[in-house]
């Protein structure tokens, strides 16, 4: 993930979009508008994340279309330097699967398609393995929207 927000602007709006670092394919570029975050967690070390030498951060983002992103990173903090450090990151993106007709948590239209729980909770326990932090992962899962059941 880029550590950079690219704003775009035009005479009528702005458009705010991030690259994220994807595992198993090249990096994406989203408009956060359209992939509102639904789950996050993250961690430092020490009591304070500006003195942090170390930071980590788990995300879920999901699209009305139903798919998400995964990902995350644990990087140097801001005034750390370790000569030979290595930032870990991982990403993922979930298909969407077939379902029944719902309602997109960010209030969108009615889709037919509905996020694969189970392929997130595994995105999730993967990039918390590839970041070190299986703590942050299930920080994480503990993060995500109730299933109502």
């Amino acid at each position: 993930m880029a550590k950079t927000m690219t704003t775009t602007t035009t005479t009528t709006d702005v458009t705010a979009t991030i690259t994220i670092t994807l595992s198993e394919r090249r990096p994406i570029e989203i408009v956060v508008a359209d992939w509102p975050r639904i789950a996050r967690a993250r961690w430092h070390s020490g009591e304070h994340e500006y003195q942090a030498s170390e930071i980590a951060h788990i995300t879920v983002r999901e699209h009305a279309d139903g798919r998400r992103i995964v990902y995350g990173v644990r990087e140097e903090g801001r005034y750390a330097s370790t000569p030979g450090y290595r930032d870990a990151k991982a990403g993922y993106m979930v298909a969407a699967i077939a379902g029944d007709l719902r309602a997109p948590s960010d209030g969108g239209p009615l889709t037919s398609a509905c996020p694969d729980e189970v392929e997130t909770v595994r995105a999730i326990r993967r990039v918390g393995g590839v970041v070190g932090c299986a703590g942050l992962a299930a920080e994480c899962l503990a993060d995500m929207p109730a299933e109502a059941v």
